[in-house]
């Protein structure tokens, strides 16, 4: 996910605050009244490292018992939810289930059913030479969590990365984003009511309560975001030599061969790009494909928006706003009247932004503004390329994407991009569809991001694969590596403890460590 980010001094979290000064009253006064968020970071840190030290969170039942928990919160205040994102991005009741408070449900689920498998120890063989010894991995929870939420999907990317931790057995501290006001103090409100208040904390706010945050120690952190901010916190990480997951983005491209079938494309690349206003850290950022197939895409393309939205998105209930004035203004100010081929139309007052497609003539001219960064918007540029080779060169010439979408019917263009190409994810004929299924793990490589999770993987991201060894004291098959090597023990080295090695070394002095000739 990247936007626009102000200037700042060496340490200093850039100001992600909305710029238009709106505070969505209507919402937030109707929590006001409400149990408060962790006032101070530096003590929401400290109750969390009590909790997990007192081993509260290490219990499966404990671990259960507060998915279950959280499952509740989500359905039965559903509502609320979906009015808190409609105050903040304009999302349907529709689409706040689907990718937000939905979604976190499923992940809850898919973690329940299988948490149980994930986090049993696992036998490991010994080699004969240690046996009769037995091995095991066992998952052990980290320690103290900090996730630190962005505003595009402040439900799902805050509460779903929370499923991995607290299933891990982690103490947790949150941090919502303050760019959806309404949301963070809606998930402030309802997160005590449920979730165990000694191990799961939130922190509301803006620059400093994120800083003070980045000043403590955790055992991991989690930040989805932008490049410039993940770097601020990998920088902050390294004072205690905290691992980091950063979940980035960048520019996701879409592929679109001449084989493909164009109006099924046109359908799925509307859905995935105008989904949330654009605003989706995985939409197609922009479209390549030949001239002629670009050609026949463009008025496929407006029959689709017309179908998803209506003759005039503005007054679709299915269609969202975006965030703030500051976003908005960046955005309109990537669209080139010239350029456009449907859409362009805009108010700033209710922060719409129509479903926008427009030409880019040469992607490396640095004034082709859309192509200089993350759009982040509903802003769809069409690119041509001469060819599949071109069109992976393309791809390869600029940062790793999050994630690259192939629109096409051909296993050899398949092929190529599998062999040719790298991405967070890769996928065939649909965007956005690889983040619903449960057994991928989700996240970026390069500049995209580091670290994947969703289901078993953020058991392992949130936890420590420990190696245990129990050898007996009889009988002592240590004898055998032990000095004096006798010829014996090398024997014995050679065939069963340590094989491979050349014949030659039979002539080392006793003295001699096994291996040297």
């Amino acid at each position: 996910m990247s936007e626009t980010v102000s200037t700042t001094t060496p340490g200093e979290i850039p100001d992600e605050t909305s710029g238009d000064g709106t505070s969505h009253p209507e919402q937030v006064g109707a929590v006001a009244d409400s149990a408060p968020a962790d006032r101070v970071p530096a003590d929401a840190v400290a109750a969390a490292r009590r909790a997990f030290e007192q081993d509260v969170t290490k219990p499966r039942p404990w671990r259960v018992a507060q998915l279950r928990a959280l499952r509740t919160l989500l359905v039965e205040h559903e509502h609320e939810l979906a009015q808190a994102l409609h105050a903040d991005l304009g999302k349907s009741a529709t689409e706040a289930w689907v990718t937000e408070t939905g979604f976190v449900v499923r992940e809850i689920d898919h973690t329940l059913r299988h948490l149980r498998a994930w986090t049993a120890p696992r036998r490991v063989r010994v080699p004969l030479s240690l046996k009769p010894g037995r091995a095991k991995i066992v998952r052990e929870p980290l320690g103290v969590v900090l996730v630190i939420a962005p505003w595009n999907y402040p439900v799902q990317l805050c509460l779903a990365p929370l499923v991995g931790a607290l299933a891990a057995g982690n103490a947790v501290v949150l941090k919502p984003s303050e760019v959806a006001p309404a949301t963070s103090a809606l998930l402030a409100r309802l997160l005590p009511m449920y979730l165990d208040t000694s191990a799961v904390h939130v922190v509301e706010g803006g620059v400093p309560e994120t800083t003070e945050l980045l000043a403590q120690r955790f055992d991991h952190i989690f930040y989805t975001g932008n490049g410039a901010v993940g770097r601020i916190v990998l920088e902050a990480a390294t004072k205690h030599l905290t691992p980091v997951t950063l979940e980035l983005g960048g520019k996701s491209p879409a592929y679109v061969s001449d084989d493909a079938d164009l109006p099924i494309a046109a359908q799925r690349l509307v859905w995935g790009k105008f989904t949330n206003a654009g605003q989706t850290c995985v939409a197609p950022d922009y479209v390549i494909a030949s001239r002629q197939t670009l050609e026949a895409l463009k008025p496929l393309l407006v029959d689709a928006i017309r179908a998803a939205f209506g003759p005039d998105p503005s007054t679709s209930p299915d269609y969202g706003r975006i965030i703030g004035a500051r976003h908005f203004d960046r955005l309109a100010a990537l669209v080139d009247p010239a350029r456009v081929v449907t859409g362009g139309r805009s108010d700033a007052a209710t922060r719409y932004l129509e479903p926008t497609v427009v030409d880019v003539v040469d992607a490396d001219d640095p004034r082709e503004l859309v192509m200089r960064e993350e759009i982040f918007g509903p802003v769809l540029p069409l690119v041509p390329v001469d060819g599949l080779d071109v069109a992976i060169d393309f791809v390869n010439r600029r940062d790793k994407p999050l994630a690259l979408y192939v629109f096409t019917t051909s296993d050899a263009v398949r092929r190529r991009f599998e062999r040719d190409t790298s991405s967070g994810a890769l996928a065939f004929n649909v965007p956005l569809a690889h983040l619903a299924v449960p057994g991928l793990p989700f996240g970026g490589v390069g500049a995209s991001g580091t670290g994947a999770y969703h289901g078993e993987r953020s058991i392992e991201l949130f936890s420590h694969a420990k190696s245990v060894l129990s050898l007996p004291t009889r009988p002592d098959t240590t004898v055998f590596v032990r000095p004096p090597f006798s010829s014996a023990k090398q024997q014995v080295i050679r065939r069963v403890a340590v094989p491979g090695r050349r014949r030659g070394g039979r002539g080392a002095s006793r003295g001699a460590a096994p291996g040297a000739e």
